[in-house]
């Protein structure tokens, strides 16, 4: 199926789907402060120089193609993020759908990029 689909879309260029497979969000942020933590004592960081900017570089799903997911869609109906992307969905917007993820199809992308559209993205500020 992951093949299939990387052959099917390989000339694509303005959408990423990113699928995690096996892949835990709390692994990726301890393993990105035990790096951190091997600059500090080997003198290469200060610890005033830990910022997220910082973290976010040790993290191993940084990537510069990849920025931050803007809309998550979760399948299956589960209203949580199951450990994934967990440093990386600060801000992003979630969608939440009741179909198992070999069921989700055309109807409900549209309706999950619809949903998406009608949103005031807000990044973490209040309402004003």
């Amino acid at each position: 199926m992951i093949h299939n689909a990387e052959e099917r879309t390989k000339q694509n260029s303005t959408l990423q789907l990113i699928v995690a497979i096996s892949y835990s969000g709390k692994y990726d942020v301890v393993q990105a402060c035990k790096a951190i933590a091997g600059k500090i004592k080997d003198g290469v960081v200060e610890i005033e120089d830990i910022n997220e900017r910082l973290i976010e570089q040790e993290l191993e799903t940084n990537c510069t193609k990849f920025p931050n997911p803007d809309l998550m869609i979760r399948t299956s109906g589960e209203l949580r993020v199951s450990n994934f992307f967990l440093w990386q969905l600060a801000y992003t917007e979630l969608v939440f759908d009741p179909k198992l993820w070999p069921d989700f199809g055309k109807d409900q992308f549209l309706e999950a990029l619809s949903s998406f559209q009608q949103r005031q993205r807000r990044f973490g500020a209040r309402h004003s």
